[in-house]
């Protein structure tokens, strides 16, 4: 007879994909915290993670925010940090299905970890069950630590005492190691860098991230054009 569960577990993109959702749960703890101490009110922080559903857009804004930051500038750098989700949809093109209801489903799971996942697998099928489970795992996660981090945040109290502002800007960097490999990337990265440091004194709370989003950006298309 055959175990539904080991059958779940046969493949590792499947195992993988389950426990990088319960490990993006911690991250979303560590929001739902940040998003209360802000003065997000608890319903408000629950219904952006389940809405917007892209930490580094919701650990952004509400940073902003915190730190006085009009709330267009906290627009504008969470439009742009998201906007990465929309070239992740064209490459994943394949895996997305053709029925109307099931496509917008899947637009709301294509984030980091689902297109990371699904592009690393060799064959098709394989690539959208990667999609579908760790998509789902992550939105389950998150939005589950969301409500945790929010209860906790009236006991927690002030973040810095216990450092979890320091969490996701520190999962940050741990993404971009890999990705600073090539020269032209560590450019990149190096100028975006640069542009954040001399304007943080002189533009306000969250121009800064957007100005360097936006130079780095374009180095790195002048880079592959090259």
């Amino acid at each position: 007879m055959n175990n539904p569960l080991k059958a779940l577990w046969s493949k590792e993109h499947k195992r993988d994909g389950f426990l990088l959702g319960v490990a993006v749960g911690s991250f979303g703890i560590t929001f739902g915290v940040l998003a209360i101490s802000a003065g997000l009110s608890g319903p408000k922080a629950a219904v952006m993670s389940l809405v917007v559903f892209t930490g580094a857009s919701q650990f952004a804004a509400v940073g902003i925010v915190n730190s006085g930051g009009e709330p267009i500038s906290a627009l504008g750098t969470a439009l742009l940090l998201s906007a990465r989700n929309g070239a992740y949809a064209l490459s994943l093109s394949q895996v997305m299905p053709n029925k109307l209801s099931r496509r917008l489903l899947a637009a709301q799971l294509v984030i980091d970890e689902s297109a990371a996942m699904s592009k690393a697998q060799s064959n098709l099928q394989d690539a959208k069950e990667a999609f579908w489970v760790t998509g789902l795992s992550v939105f389950f996660f998150w939005n589950a630590g969301t409500l945790v981090g929010i209860l906790l945040g009236e006991v927690v109290g002030d973040p810095l005492v216990w450092g979890l502002d320091a969490a996701f800007p520190a999962a940050f960097v741990a993404l971009l190691l890999p990705h600073i490999k090539e020269r032209g990337k560590r450019r990149a990265a190096i100028l975006g860098a640069g542009v954040a440091l001399l304007t943080i004194p002189l533009v306000p709370s969250g121009v800064p991230v957007v100005l360097a989003a936006s130079s780095a950006a374009i180095v790195s298309w002048g880079e592959s054009r090259r």
